[in-house]
């Protein structure tokens, strides 16, 4: 197993603390470093800057959110960064949801699925140099009856096996991934639950001839380092409470309905209410202890080792982290606790 970092969303004055983590990710030698973006910072022009000041670290979107740009121009995107990074990109893809491919992209979220297996299939198209030319039902390359013609990606260098992710939380999108892609990006795993969601994965593998081995299984988590498991839990629950609570629509948020399948139907409804009705804090107080416990690294070094090699035995291949603190020096010594645990775990590649 591998560590990873995620930085999250940029743009709100965490700018040159988050370089500070990707540049020591860099020199403790993750494997990867994560951005993400919403209606704020965008993901590849975050991922150019650190690549320009990272060596050897990669670089991945989780992630490029796929109604924000046609399939061509992310081929495009992915072929320049992964030219310019010296072959170190990721290229994480999401469907995002309504209320943000309708409300700020404009693009109407329907047919997620059949979408999202359509734009894979075309941007590895342009990855792999051919011209592009695709009928599908939701996209035509070269439109019908116009003056477009099929071209090719110019990009010299850039891989052609670019490694693909999606970010997927439902069943069939679950199997979905595990049919199209190279990785699952993963959000709130916890070891109970766990291997539904990756039966759905190994699923989607087997439709297509293959196994687990060599698909990325990236689950995301927050990480806080500390002997008192209540304080440890406090800086994780806004995040919960945002994902289950607002990410989304009362009658649509797919994070709500992943913690009401994991078991905890009372608690997403209870935290959803707060949340809709602006009580954020009452959300984040809201959110059950076990909830964050299980879905977060928390606690000292020791039971942050027996943690990871849970995940390792359950199918993890890269832990990617957010390190919460007080301040930078925190979180950089959460980043160097991590490595010093997976080391203790003894699942480390």
């Amino acid at each position: 197993m591998r560590l990873a970092v995620n930085l999250g969303y940029w743009g709100a004055g965490n700018d040159a603390g988050n370089l500070a983590l990707a540049r020591e990710a860099d020199k403790l030698g993750y494997s990867v470093v994560w951005a993400a973006e919403a209606y704020g910072s965008d993901v590849p022009t975050v991922l150019s800057w650190i690549a320009a000041q990272t060596n050897q670290i990669d670089i991945g979107a989780a992630v490029m959110q796929i109604p924000a740009r046609t399939p061509a121009a992310t081929a495009m995107t992915a072929a320049t960064l992964d030219t310019l990074s010296g072959g170190r990109f990721r290229l994480g893809l999401g469907v995002s949801g309504p209320q943000v491919s309708e409300g700020w992209h404009g693009v109407r979220f329907d047919h997620p699925l059949g979408r999202t297996r359509e734009y894979v299939d075309i941007v590895r198209m342009a990855l792999s140099r051919k011209k592009v030319r695709y009928d599908g039902k939701h996209y035509q390359l070269p439109l019908p009856d116009g003056p477009g013609k099929a071209l090719q990606l110019t990009v010299h260098g850039a891989r052609q096996d670019l490694p693909v992710y999606i970010a997927s939380v439902g069943p069939k999108n679950l199997e979905l991934t595990g049919e199209i892609a190279d990785g699952w990006l993963a959000i709130f795993f916890a070891p109970d639950y766990a291997p539904e969601s990756l039966a759905y994965v190994k699923a989607g593998r087997e439709k297509v001839g293959k196994t687990m081995e060599g698909f990325d299984v990236v689950p995301s988590m927050g990480l806080v380092v500390g002997d008192d498991l209540a304080a440890c839990a406090e800086p994780l629950r806004p995040n919960a409470a945002l994902y289950i609570g607002g990410m989304g629509s009362r009658e649509k948020n797919f994070y709500n309905q992943l913690a009401v399948r994991m078991g905890y139907a009372d608690a997403a409804a209870k935290v959803q209410n707060l949340f809709l009705d602006r009580k954020y804090r009452e959300a984040a107080a809201a959110v059950p202890a076990e909830f964050v416990d299980s879905t977060s690294l928390i606690g000292p070094k020791e039971r942050i080792a027996e943690k990871m090699q849970a995940y390792a035995e359950l199918g993890v291949t890269t832990l990617s982290i957010s390190p919460s603190g007080a301040d930078m020096d925190q979180r950089i010594a959460a980043l160097r606790t991590a490595v010093e645990a997976l080391d203790l775990a003894g699942v480390g590649e």
